[in-house]
């Protein structure tokens, strides 16, 4: 992979991970100054499934930024855009639809019909 290649995706993945560190922080801060007096149960539960649903998607993005993480070791050590399954280069299109992949698009399409046919 060409290094301006590697330059862009590493400079996207660090500009994610900032956005999702930056909606966390905010959800934190968020979830502690909320008055927790409610004299309607419909309220008080309607909060609790608001707060259940941000903290899905917080742990969603939270292992994102693992896989950014890692993502981002991978460039460092030059292994980054190489298919962890078959050693070939991934398509910068699969990259840029999705960077932190580890697998060529081939791979991963032969991986999900075997989890399929599995029942996984």
């Amino acid at each position: 992979m060409k290094k301006k290649d590697l330059d862009f995706f590493k400079k996207h993945l660090h500009q994610r991970m900032q956005e999702l560190l930056s909606q966390a922080d905010d959800t934190v801060s968020g979830m502690t100054t909320t008055n927790e007096n409610f004299p309607d149960p419909t309220d008080r539960a309607s909060l609790e499934a608001d707060r259940n649903f941000m903290l899905r998607i917080r742990d969603r993005e939270s292992k994102l930024i693992k896989k950014i993480k890692q993502a981002l070791e991978r460039i460092e050590n030059g292994t980054y855009g190489i298919c962890e399954s078959c050693g070939e280069e991934i398509s910068i299109k699969r990259l840029k639809a999705r960077p932190v992949t580890t697998q060529c698009i081939e791979c991963k399409a032969k991986e999900e019909s075997l989890e399929k046919a599995l029942g996984i």
